[in-house]
């Protein structure tokens, strides 16, 4: 764990990339119903209170596991006998500078959504952002230190293993929309295994 302090009490703020989690209605994952302030404002507030975080993938990414006060639904829901039938796959884009990739989710309605007791706030540093911004051409228009990348709506208060394509597209490199951290063997089985039990709501 580490701990960051900020006398500016926006230390965090919602990145752009993060925006489709509040306004993509196909956005396959947690969906948050509040407003990007709203819960720009509530994180900073937690954060005030307990600025510790967590170590990511990678030296500039961190972690914030905090209370789930939006009350937005669980979005991995383990696979079974029972539910497989339902399961749903097609081509996807997070950004439309990304190429699409094949993923696999469980259409909302048609499976009860899980527990989710827990947000794990995933931040990037400003200069990360920065540098994979450049990349793609673009410009996040923020100087805050860190930014938030996405939220998970999730029962345990630790790290869930990043999706394999994730980890994949962060190895090609930003100008792919990934992070360019090389891809670790080790974490990707991890990830193989334990995305291959469940998927996204």
């Amino acid at each position: 764990t580490a701990t960051m302090a900020s006398d500016n009490n926006r230390a965090i703020v919602i990145d752009p990339f993060c925006l489709r989690q509040f306004n993509d209605e196909s956005y396959t994952g947690t969906k948050i119903h509040y407003s990007p302030e709203q819960c720009e404002e509530e994180i900073n507030k937690h954060f005030q209170k307990n600025p510790t975080t967590h170590d990511g993938y990678a030296s500039f990414c961190k972690h914030i596991f905090m209370p789930n006060f939006m009350g937005v639904e669980g979005a991995i829901v383990r696979i079974t006998p029972e539910n497989e039938a339902l399961l749903r796959s097609g081509y996807q884009a997070r950004t439309p500078k990304e190429l699409a990739v094949l993923a696999r989710w469980f259409p909302r309605g048609s499976v009860p959504p899980p527990p989710a007791r827990y947000l794990d706030v995933i931040l990037y540093s400003r200069d990360q952002i920065r540098k994979e911004n450049a990349a793609m051409g673009e410009d996040c228009g923020s100087d805050a230190p860190w930014g938030v990348v996405s939220i998970k709506a999730q029962d345990v208060d630790r790290e869930v293993p990043m999706q394999p394509i994730t980890m994949l597209r962060n190895a090609l490199g930003r100008d792919q929309g990934g992070s360019g951290v090389p891809l670790d063997a080790d974490a990707y089985r991890e990830s193989v295994a334990f995305w291959s039990e469940h998927a996204t709501l």
